[in-house]
């Protein structure tokens, strides 16, 4: 029974602080950010959590760039189906921080068409 108890509590922990840096991951994004032609703003709230908005561009003003919740992944990415600003399409893609003012985004849509990009604050 300890030993159960142990495992549980030590599980407990591992989530509590997963979900801490999913938290603190996610207010890191909030602002507006730069990336080629287009500017997209990040919030909190909308239907995952965070809405990721294309607010100037060449096109596809006002779309809706986050299409699931962020997930953590190994060594503090996050994960999230996010479409492209550019073309629309919808990729799996992985959201890495590099400082508070850059941060990545690479993935690949489900025909395998893949991108990548470094998105910078706007100040």
């Amino acid at each position: 029974m300890k030993k159960f108890l142990a495992v549980a509590v030590v599980g407990l922990s591992t989530l509590a602080m997963t979900t801490l840096a999913t938290a603190q991951d996610m207010s890191a994004m909030i602002g507006k950010w730069k990336w080629e032609n287009f500017v997209i703003e990040v919030t909190k709230g909308g239907d995952f959590g965070v809405s990721a908005k294309v607010i100037s561009g060449p096109k596809n003003v006002g779309m809706e760039m986050m299409q699931s919740k962020m997930t953590p992944l190994d060594g503090g990415a996050m994960g999230a189906q996010v479409k492209h600003p550019a073309t629309g399409d919808t990729y799996n893609a992985k959201l890495t921080f590099k400082d508070a003012n850059t941060w990545t985004m690479a993935g690949c849509t489900a025909s395998n068409v893949c991108a990548s990009g470094e998105f910078t604050r706007v100040k």
